[in-house]
């Protein structure tokens, strides 16, 4: 077992995204997961990610506050313990447009090796 105490838990940048603190909860480490690795953004109210897309489906669950995501010809309001899932290659957006900062879960597949 390999266990990330949430104060432990790495920052990371991701590209594109613009006011969002991310950490790091399970992956790109020994130990951790093979397969895929699990992250946690905060978006800053204001903040926002995309437009952009990536050849690696994304799994999307807001914790707290709520974000708007658009993908493909799809936009909705995600609120706390929604989801959604990104496929492969889609542009997506998403937005924090109120006052609080919003929380979110991110799970997806490690990108292919070169």
């Amino acid at each position: 077992m390999r266990v990330t105490r949430f104060g432990e838990a790495p920052p990371y940048e991701a590209p594109n995204h613009f006011d969002v603190r991310s950490l790091r909860l399970q992956g790109f480490a020994p130990g951790g997961p093979e397969k895929f690795w699990v992250g946690l953004s905060h978006y800053l109210p204001g903040a926002s990610a995309g437009p952009d897309g990536s050849p690696l489906e994304k799994v999307y669950v807001v914790l707290a506050g709520a974000l708007t995501v658009q993908s493909g010809d799809q936009e909705v309001v995600l609120g706390p313990m929604d989801s959604c899932c990104i496929p492969p290659n889609e542009t997506r957006t998403v937005k924090n447009h109120g006052n609080e900062v919003a929380t979110m879960l991110v799970a997806m597949p490690y990108p292919e090796k070169k």
